[in-house]
């Protein structure tokens, strides 16, 4: 398989001549090799990006790898295993400043939190959570805090879909089961296996010497340097939103999906785990239209695509042909500061797109990752490759 290269090249430079990103890199593979990785503006190959989001596929992974092992049962209740969870609550409203919340009316289990089924929100994806921490005075996640954990349910489980701190508890999950804290077993169990040497929780001296600063997208369309918190010892490795690495890392990720869960020999999952994976597991449990924002500074209003969609196991999934792109199945999501990843197991091909931006869901970010793609596919043939 073939990319237009100079096309690509030309989408990231331009990228960063009109403003649209201070620096930037993308990545395409195929199962069998990288097809092409640019970079632009202040970034480069060896520059180390804040995963965020794209943290919770590579951590699902680690606890498909325990189901596989039958360490793991998804459908075995959250509290049976980190039993802090069973003291969560939903909230149901406010009489004044006062929350109101309840016992939820069932019990959530593993499989839910790979949905974000479970109930679990984000403050600044959620008004109603928002508040309660604005009146309670309950940490954020960006303080590293376990704490920022214990806020209430937004929901009861099984009821919708909610995006928020569901994979961080499936970190606390892997940690009681594997009797690892989260960074050494995926270092142990995946990181290590697939040869992503840069990818870490806790970035040494040299490694965050690579760091790329924040930029704030403003009014007026330019971007501003900006100074978001980072505790240097947060007191829980984060699968919701903890991980660093570079861009060649996260691309032998992608390429161990598209082969099944192998890579230079070294296999992390069995097909069938991740066929699983990929995988629709709402059982009728609907998806918003859209995700409003409850935090501007942090994320505008995510539309739904257009097109039919499910819920894997840790990824979004579209469920139909996009002409002139993803095959029915394909997997995908994306990090806070405006990185994006897919990967189309029927064509054979993923990528991804990294930058350091905020709010989320930036639109002349999304409108070149929509290059992007049309570049990648624009010599993928109609017929999918044989699997």
């Amino acid at each position: 398989m073939t990319v237009n290269s100079a096309a690509i090249d030309a989408l990231l430079a331009g990228a960063v001549e009109d403003g649209t990103l201070a620096g930037g890199a993308a990545i395409l593979v195929d199962r069998d090799r990288v097809l092409h990785v640019c970079a632009a503006g202040e970034v480069d190959a060896s520059t180390i990006f804040r995963n965020a989001s794209m943290t919770k596929a590579p951590a699902t992974i680690g606890a498909l790898q325990l189901v596989e092992q039958g360490r793991l049962d998804l459908d075995a209740s959250v509290s049976s295993l980190v039993p802090a969870f069973a003291e969560l609550r939903v909230l149901t409203g406010f009489d004044g400043d006062t929350p109101q919340l309840r016992a939820p009316a069932s019990q959530a289990n593993v499989r839910q939190l790979m949905t974000h089924t479970s109930g679990c929100g984000y403050t600044f994806m959620n008004a109603d959570l928002h508040r309660y921490a604005q009146l309670t005075g309950a940490p954020d996640l960006l303080t590293g805090r376990r704490a920022s954990l214990m806020g209430p349910l937004a929901r009861d489980p099984g009821t919708l879909w909610e995006y928020g701190v569901s994979t961080d508890w499936l970190g606390l999950v892997v940690e009681a089961v594997s009797g690892q804290t989260l960074d050494v077993y995926l270092r142990e169990h995946l990181f290590g296996p697939l040869g992503m040497r840069e990818t870490t929780f806790s970035p040494s001296a040299e490694q965050a010497s690579r760091l790329p600063p924040l930029r704030l997208r403003g009014a007026d369309g330019g971007l501003a340097p900006l100074d978001l918190p980072s505790p240097s010892e947060p007191e829980w490795f984060s699968a919701g939103h903890g991980s660093f690495g570079t861009i060649g890392d996260y691309g032998r990720f992608i390429r161990a999906m598209l082969r099944d869960g192998e890579l230079d020999g070294e296999r992390v999952l069995g097909a069938e785990m991740v066929e699983l994976a990929f995988s629709d597991h709402l059982r009728g449990v609907p998806l918003p239209s859209i995700l409003r924002s409850a935090d501007p500074m942090l994320s505008n209003d995510v539309p739904s695509m257009p097109v039919p969609q499910g819920w894997g196991l840790g990824f979004h999934l579209v469920q139909t042909d996009v002409p002139g792109g993803r095959r029915s199945g394909t997997g995908d999501w994306a990090g806070l500061f405006n990185c994006y990843y897919w990967i189309d197991r029927a064509a054979g091909i993923g990528g991804a797109l990294m930058t350091q931006v905020l709010p989320f869901f930036d639109l002349r970010t999304v409108q070149l990752l929509l290059g992007l793609e049309a570049a990648a596919y624009s010599q993928v043939g109609a017929a999918a490759p044989a699997r």
